[in-house]
């Protein structure tokens, strides 16, 4: 089907009106996810109002928790010059998997054969008798 949705959809990425809406707005980054994040007027507080524009699918745990902290006004200077380095133990955020393949799936759950290990000696069933 050759037909872009991309104006009509929110959920494929920015809708024209958004697009239009950003016009006059500062593009102040982009995070490792090839998010773009603008900032531009003023909200009801005063505050500068803040926006993410996703590469890819609109999904708010796409937004690492950096960006997260600017977007959301705990921090005022882009994530860059506001935090510090990442330590090397600190792993990078990731998205949200529920409803894919790479979910996480616990012992015993149906999509891993639905089998569990066996309870040990310590454990006894409760019965409304005992």
């Amino acid at each position: 089907m050759g037909l872009n949705l991309n104006p009509f959809t929110w959920w494929t990425g920015i809708t024209l009106g958004t697009w239009l809406g950003l016009g006059g707005k500062v593009r102040v980054g982009e995070d490792a996810l090839g998010n773009a994040y603008y900032e531009g007027g003023s909200d009801t507080a005063g505050r500068p109002r803040r926006w993410v524009v996703y590469d890819g699918s609109n999904d708010a745990s796409r937004v690492p928790p950096d960006w997260f902290s600017w977007l959301h006004h705990q921090i005022d200077d882009v994530p860059d010059c506001a935090l510090p380095p990442l330590r090397r133990w600190e792993k990078p955020a990731l998205a949200n998997l529920t409803g894919t393949a790479q979910a996480y799936r616990p012992p015993g759950a149906l999509e891993k054969g639905g089998r569990r290990a066996a309870a040990t000696g310590d454990y006894e069933a409760w019965t409304p008798e005992g």
